[in-house]
């Protein structure tokens, strides 16, 4: 089995920057690696997760449980394992790295239910896309922390400058102040590596960020 490395965080966070940097750094050094980027929207797997995205299951983040996003987003794991980079990953000596993973759903999702259930909601979710479905375990996962006021600027500059649409996730900005509290909630719980990207409040310089994230990859 190769080593899959999760990299997640906020919507701006820079979570495909940094795994684009950390690709092209493995390559360099003549690692078998390949990135994979959730949700697959090449891919018919996301289909589901698109019309969630998209807002035909509702408007608001919070029209769909916790429990059915998070099973739309997993089946886009499932399938896309199944049928594309499920042979890569089982590979001995090759490096793979997800632009989000089930840690999305913890972040995503956990944050649409009462606290108590956090933890009731972290053990199914786990057991789920990892027991049931047989989805490999991340063998490092990593959080950007990137709090959610500069996020949003990110997201809003991103768009103008892209013409990206901005989904239902990215426009509801209380929706996202609830993921950054689960999100570091869920990284102490469940033992992610947090690294920082922002400095007051400013985002941080990516040369030590990038940094940060090789260092972690070296423990």
């Amino acid at each position: 089995m190769g080593k899959l490395i999760a990299i997640d965080g906020l919507d701006g966070s820079g979570k495909g920057t940094m795994t684009q940097r950390l690709y092209k750094h493995l390559l360099e050094n003549k690692v078998d690696v390949r990135k994979i980027s959730f949700p697959m929207y090449e891919n018919k797997s996301s289909y589901g997760v698109k019309m969630y995205l998209g807002g035909e299951l509702g408007g608001n983040p919070d029209d769909t449980n916790g429990y059915a996003a998070s099973a739309l987003f997993a089946m886009d794991r499932y399938l896309s394992y199944r049928t594309d980079w499920g042979a890569f990953v089982a590979k001995e000596g090759t490096v793979t790295i997800a632009d989000r993973y089930t840690s999305a759903n913890a972040v995503h999702q956990l944050s649409k239910l009462p606290r108590e259930q956090w933890d009731e909601f972290l053990a199914w979710l786990y057991d789920y896309e990892h027991v049931k479905l047989g989805l490999p375990v991340a063998d490092l996962t990593v959080y950007l922390e990137m709090p959610p006021a500069i996020s949003k600027e990110l997201i809003r500059r991103r768009s103008e400058q892209t013409g990206r649409k901005i989904d239902i996730h990215e426009k509801n900005a209380e929706y996202m102040d609830r993921c950054y509290e689960a999100a570091l909630y869920a990284a102490g719980k469940l033992g992610w590596r947090v690294i920082p990207c922002f400095e007051g409040d400013e985002p941080r310089d990516l040369d030590l960020i990038f940094a940060d994230l090789l260092a972690l990859l070296n423990t």
